[in-house]
């Protein structure tokens, strides 16, 4: 059998049918798919999906691949590996992923004692904790473009966040390198386009760094919140990427015992009682 056959035949396997709405049943000899339930699902013959798996059917198209990662649950990595071993390049999701998986909201519950946000693979904000919002700006209070991080650091600003002049340089740099990292991934995104756009034309220093061409993923950086109801803090800024749904969590953290840390603390417990989680 060939990788494809093989990992096809393992992943179909794997799939609960109750989770791709079909009944469990009793006297099921296997817990996953079977054959027929998968052609079903992917829109083609059991026997195709017989000679796929034997290796006797070759270069499959791009649509039943899709088809048949749907089917499967594939992840992105699986999904890109489906394509690869078929003899085809995965084709490019035309929107940028914006959903929150359960497991990410998982992690997000467990660490909520520290300000955190999730956004998508262009800088828009998806969700935040009430001690993001506490450190922050409100992000329910924005609206349009100026959801965006990318643009409010830009075009904006930031008057209430202080950095040295080594993380601004690299905060600025990894920004722009990022966002052209998912211009790449996502080339037919009309809302991403549109976000590239309105930068170029409104922000000579995002033109500026854009015609770099530099690709990188925005990772870490420093900087000083100056408008708290504590006093200034100052925090380490860590980027977490969920890479199957290509989304960012960006967690604030002080150093253990320091003045910043404790300020953190009486923030968490004085400046968070008015701001609720949201998921816009």
């Amino acid at each position: 059998m060939n990788e494809f056959g093989a990992v096809l035949r393992s992943w179909r396997d794997r799939v609960d049918p109750v989770e791709v709405g079909l009944p469990a049943g009793p006297g099921r000899r296997a817990s996953g798919l079977r054959r027929e339930e998968l052609a079903a699902l992917a829109g083609v013959s059991v026997d195709y999906i017989v000679r796929l798996e034997q290796g006797r059917a070759t270069n499959p198209s791009p649509q039943l691949l899709g088809a048949l990662a749907r089917a499967l649950r594939l992840t992105r990595e699986e999904r890109d590996h489906f394509f690869r071993v078929a003899g085809a390049l995965p084709s490019p999701d035309a929107r940028m992923p914006r959903h929150l998986t359960p497991g990410v909201q998982r992690i997000l519950d467990r660490i909520g004692d520290v300000p955190l946000a999730v956004f998508s693979a262009s800088w828009d904000f998806l969700l935040w904790n009430p001690l993001w919002a506490a450190l922050l700006k409100d992000p329910s209070e924005l609206t349009g473009l100026e959801r965006n991080l990318v643009w409010r650091h830009f075009v904006r600003g930031h008057s209430t966040v202080e950095f040295d002049d080594i993380h601004q340089e690299e905060f600025s740099s990894d920004l722009v390198a990022d966002l052209r990292q998912a211009h790449g991934r996502y080339p037919d995104d009309p809302d991403l386009a549109r976000l590239i756009a309105r930068l170029r034309a409104d922000s000579p220093e995002f033109e500026r760094r854009w015609a770099d061409a530099r690709v990188a993923a925005h990772r870490s950086s420093r900087k000083t919140m100056t408008d708290t109801v504590v006093g200034p803090i100052t925090v380490d800024c860590d980027v977490l990427t969920v890479p199957d749904g290509d989304l960012r969590i960006v967690v604030y953290t002080a150093v253990p015992g320091s003045e910043d840390a404790a300020k953190l603390d009486l923030l968490r417990v004085t400046g968070v009682e008015r701001f609720p989680i949201v998921q816009p």
